[in-house]
């Protein structure tokens, strides 16, 4: 029964938000509400949002300062830099920009921490994907794949589970990985270009007027002229025009002084800016005064990279800098728990950048709509998983799973392990299975001759796909900040990440490491 009900609940759970019938936050609370009083434990329901809201809680805080610490970061200038390396390697190509998420989501991911990455390449992308006019969904399931592959790294999170629950060492589980996981990246790349060829086909590359009859080709390589030579060029009528160079696309990307007149468009068909995306210091949507000095990128509201903005601190940039990489340093080597290293983090950044207590204010106030979202969606999460783990749901789920298992897979526990892992790890939080099932699964193995690494590697195989899961909170900072659906991005984003771990399960079994 309760089996029944705990594939019910999800099932339910994930039709109604891809449906869009109802938000996340409420179908994370009322569902497992309304499932756990079918189980006939209604009376036990507080016990077990109270337990669930506890396991989340160092979760919440964590994300809460994280959002603070990074938006202080990406408001000082920190992250500008990688814009214009980004710019510099897409050329306001769709498919280079669709890639360059992918290897911008790959080298963040190094941190082992999912909401990091994907504030930082939201920040970074969001506006060339507003720009350009390219999906988001797009830019959500692409960071999402890429960090899934990447979370496997030994401080990540999973491979470290793994190694606890059957007592083994992280190395000897990761390290003959490497491999796998390397196909698995380079599978994403792949997808990454495929898809972005796909939006290239769609609204073209940014390009000149008087031009909109050349090939792709020809638009990449004009551009890379006018950078490279710094030339003007003329327009069909012979007025001069000045050449697309990495300056004028910045501006482009972040609004400030890309109106009509910078002659920026897309190869074809549309103006790559809208007509009122001027947004420089000189512009009308520039602060004045007293007023909210927020950085915009032009109408839309979202927060980040104007160039102009005023919250910039070039003289701090080596600190801010040197201070990220010591936090980042100290996550990695667990010098103290996460949620109080993104504490005294974010404390730091805002009385160093912003000693004026009205500039902190407005600051935390910048950012307080994403971490009013996030803690929100964090705790109505912890709802779901406290019913599930408080009523038995899930152990019965997995003792269903493991037990359905013909006898004859035995001397294949791995290859079985391995397919197990995709629905359960996105069914499941990695906690409940590395620590609840991972053993069953590595006693049955041991059985049939089957090493308990080779189970432990192969349980790394579904992270591509739990990344995306709605029990992982980081996936909420990921669609919260870049304004995409839940529903649209799981619709999108789990056939590419289900495949994706399908590609390093394969490869695995292809290199004989599982």
């Amino acid at each position: 029964m309760l089996t029944f009900l705990g594939f019910a609940m999800i099932a339910t759970f994930l039709v109604l938000i891809m449906m869009k019938k109802m938000s996340p936050i409420a179908a994370l609370v009322l569902i497992p509400a309304l499932f756990c009083v079918f189980a006939g434990q209604g009376a036990h329901l507080g016990d077990y949002v109270i337990d669930g809201v506890g396991k989340l809680a160092p979760t919440a805080a964590m994300l809460m300062f994280a959002i603070v610490y990074f938006g202080v970061m990406i408001d000082v200038g920190l992250f500008d830099p990688i814009v214009r390396g980004i710019l510099r390697f897409c050329k306001a190509d769709p498919m280079r920009v669709v890639v360059g998420t992918a290897v911008l989501a790959a080298i963040v991911s190094l941190d082992g921490d999912g909401s990091t990455t994907f504030m930082i390449t939201v920040s970074a992308m969001y506006p060339l994907y507003k720009r350009l006019g390219l999906s988001l969904v797009v830019m959500t399931g692409v960071a999402a794949t890429a960090n899934g592959v990447m979370n496997t790294l030994p401080w990540g999170g999973p491979t470290a589970r793994a190694a606890t629950a059957l007592k083994l060492d992280a190395a000897d589980i990761f390290v003959p990985m490497i491999p796998a996981l390397a196909a698995g990246l380079l599978f994403v790349f792949v997808l990454a270009y495929v898809l972005g060829l796909k939006e290239r086909r769609r609204v073209g590359v940014l390009a000149l007027p008087g031009e909109t009859e050349h090939t792709e080709q020809d638009a990449e390589r004009d551009a890379e002229k006018d950078t490279e030579k710094g030339t003007e060029r003329e327009t069909e009528g012979g007025a001069k025009e000045a050449p697309v160079t990495e300056e004028r696309l910045v501006a482009a990307v972040s609004g400030a002084g890309a109106g009509p007149s910078s002659g920026a468009s897309v190869s074809g068909s549309r103006p790559a800016v809208s007509s009122g995306a001027a947004a420089g210091p000189g512009s009308a949507t520039a602060p004045q005064g007293d007023a909210d000095t927020t950085p915009q990128y032009a109408e839309d509201g979202f927060q980040g990279l104007d160039p102009q903005r005023p919250t910039l601190r070039p003289r701090l940039y080596w600190f801010n800098a040197g201070l990220t990489l010591a936090l980042l340093t100290a996550m990695i080597m667990e010098l103290l728990p996460i949620p109080v290293l993104f504490l005294l983090g974010a404390a730091l950044a805002l009385t160093v950048n912003f000693p004026h207590m009205p500039e902190q204010k407005a600051r935390i106030a910048a950012h307080a709509d994403n971490v009013l979202n996030v803690a929100g969606m964090v705790f109505a999460a912890a709802v779901f998983t406290g019913v599930l783990s408080g009523t038995g749901m899930v152990k019965h789920m997995a003792d269903w799973l493991v037990g359905a298992i013909p006898e004859g897979m035995g001397p294949h526990m791995a290859l079985v392990t391995g397919l197990l892992s995709l629905p359960l790890t996105y069914f499941m939080s990695n906690d409940g299975f590395y620590f609840g099932v991972l053993p069953v699964l590595a006693e049955a193995g041991a059985a049939h001759g089957v090493s308990p690494l080779e189970i432990a590697r192969a349980s790394l195989v579904g992270q591509a796909l739990h990344m995306s899961s709605p029990l992982v909170p980081a996936v909420y900072v990921l669609v919260g900040m870049a304004k995409v659906e839940f529903g649209d991005h799981t619709r999108f984003t789990v056939k590419w990440a289900a495949l994706t771990s399908l590609v390093v399960l394969g490869a695995g079994m292809l290199f004989g490491i599982i």
